[in-house]
């Protein structure tokens, strides 16, 4: 008797009698993608789907992709897998993925592994990896960027959780994801929610990304009057040099589609009206708890909400004065040349900024994140795979413990060489009014970052004035206040070494105002 047939089960795929190395649970388009992924690489894959009908389609479309055993019950499925039981998750983030936990644990056995590959909040991939860890189980939080097509021919995968279940699942997800220079875009991220956190901010670099392009797109159509075609046509040249990336690509490519029932070029007929779901919200939200300025992300996920702000952009509509200046541009090329340099260096602030947060909550979470890792493995297969991610990876390798990126003697020089472009871009923008919020804060940014002093010292003495919060000084240690209601006397509150200004961490509740 076979294996299967000691199980009970019927595999009415191209099954055989062994074993699947890993099984897939959730049928919609990237859990089907997945699954197919893993058979054309020779995996023996278990698929289930609440619905049946999903999992024979797969079969019925796909069964040519390798092997696969179906199963309608959980029950079958789970006693269709090889120990230890690999059991990936796919379906909608938050409530349904506890429920089908809590459907697997009592089928599971001590070191099988549940993996959740949804775009989970690793607040929420932490509480997992805890509960299941309490009954003998490995929970892997894993981030899988690439969408649909990631899924299929190889994406870029981010699994968190212990060291021993990567040792065992961690050989099949390298396997199924990108390739670059024959190195796998996947690669262990750290323990617990780590996985998942890395996802996060992989999406938050996207949202900023995006609206850079967006902006850059806007600028050249108002500043020029070229035609969204024509745009294209520049987009395309663009992903040629430093600026190659996936969102360069596709951007191309809806800049150049017509619509069939109008004719217009499609983004003409496209509401301006962005959507989200979330993960960018929760990348601003974070770093405003872990106190880093990733300014560029979070005005991003804003500009998204404005959009979408309908009765505050129609109270605005025709009301609100503009008073810009008459915008006439000579030399149509330079200034197109002056955008690129500006999305150049805007997008490395954006990157840096990012890999910022994900360094700050390693300390804080104890996840030892090797950020040249993380460029490396986002540099095929994820959304945001670009060109100088290599230079990304290349900047970690020469130093680790790399404080600032745009400090990196690379970009560095990068910046330096686009940087009167990219301050002429913010002015132009600033005077005819076109909203540039995503190129505007990122060199705010950079010029506070490189800043000889900030006026940081004067919301310290604010602060000090109404609540009494202290300030340090300059010029000998210590923690002091003004006793500004009496004397105006300085009292030295605390002693203590002369050291440099770290961050502001987020305050506590009290009784005094911030």
């Amino acid at each position: 008797m076979t294996e299967l047939a000691e199980t009970g089960l019927e595999a009415t795929g191209r099954a055989d009698n062994r074993l699947a190395e890993i099984g897939v649970t959730g049928l919609a388009v990237m859990g089907r993608n997945l699954a197919r992924n893993f058979a054309r690489h020779g995996h023996r894959v278990a698929i289930h789907n609440r619905t049946y009908a999903k999992t024979q389609s797969l079969i019925d479309d796909h069964g040519d992709d390798g092997t696969f055993v179906p199963s309608e019950s959980m029950a079958d499925f789970v006693a269709s897998l090889e120990r230890p039981r690999r059991v990936l998750i796919m379906v909608k983030a938050g409530a349904g993925t506890d429920a089908v936990i809590e459907e697997l644990i009592p089928l599971l056995e001590e070191g099988d592994i549940v993996i959740d590959a949804g775009n989970a909040h690793f607040p929420d991939t932490i509480r997992r990896e805890n509960y299941l860890k309490e009954k003998g189980l490995h929970f892997v939080g894993t981030g899988v960027s690439g969408g649909e097509e990631g899924a299929l021919n190889g994406p870029s995968i981010m699994p968190g959780g212990s060291r021993e279940s990567y040792e065992s699942l961690g050989p099949l997800l390298e396997n199924i994801s990108a390739k670059v220079d024959d190195t796998p875009c996947c690669t262990y991220v750290g323990p617990d929610g780590a996985g998942h956190f890395v996802k996060m901010v992989h999406n938050g670099i996207e949202y900023a990304d995006m609206q850079l392009i967006a902006e850059a797109y806007d600028l050249i159509r108002q500043g020029t009057g070229k035609s969204a075609a024509e745009i294209a046509d520049i987009f395309r040249s663009w992903n040629e040099g430093d600026l190659e990336s996936f969102l360069i690509e596709i951007t191309a490519e809806v800049l150049a589609h017509v619509d069939a029932e109008t004719g217009q070029a499609l983004v003409d007929v496209i509401l301006d009206q962005a959507e989200q779901k979330g993960t960018g919200r929760w990348t601003v939200q974070n770093a405003l708890d872990l106190g880093v300025p990733i300014t560029g992300i979070a005005e991003a996920t804003f500009a998204r909400a404005l959009s979408g702000g309908v009765p505050q952009r129609e109270a605005a509509r025709g009301v609100l004065p503009a008073h810009t200046a008459d915008w006439a541009i000579d030399d149509g090329d330079a200034f197109v040349e002056d955008v690129r340099q500006a999305l150049y260096a805007s997008k490395v602030v954006a990157y840096s900024q990012g890999f910022d947060q994900i360094a700050a909550a390693s300390a804080e979470f104890g996840w030892d994140i090797d950020r040249g890792a993380m460029a490396r493995i986002w540099r095929g297969g994820c959304i945001i795979r670009a060109r100088f991610l290599n230079r990304i990876t290349e900047a970690y390798e020469r130093t680790p413990d790399l404080a600032l990126l745009i400090a990196d003697p690379y970009f560095t020089e990068a910046i330096s060489a686009a940087l009167p472009a990219w301050r002429r871009v913010v002015v132009a923008a600033a005077e005819h009014g076109i909203p540039t919020p995503a190129f505007s804060s990122s060199l705010a940014y950079y010029d506070g970052v490189r800043a000889d002093r900030l006026p940081a010292a004067l919301i310290q003495g604010q602060r000090d004035f109404f609540g009494a919060h202290t300030y340090r000084r300059v010029d000998k240690p210590g923690t002091f206040h003004t006793e500004w209601s009496l004397d105006r006397s300085e009292t030295q509150i605390s002693g203590g070494e002369a050291q440099t200004l770290p961050p502001e961490p987020a305050e506590k509740a009290t009784d005094r105002p911030s």
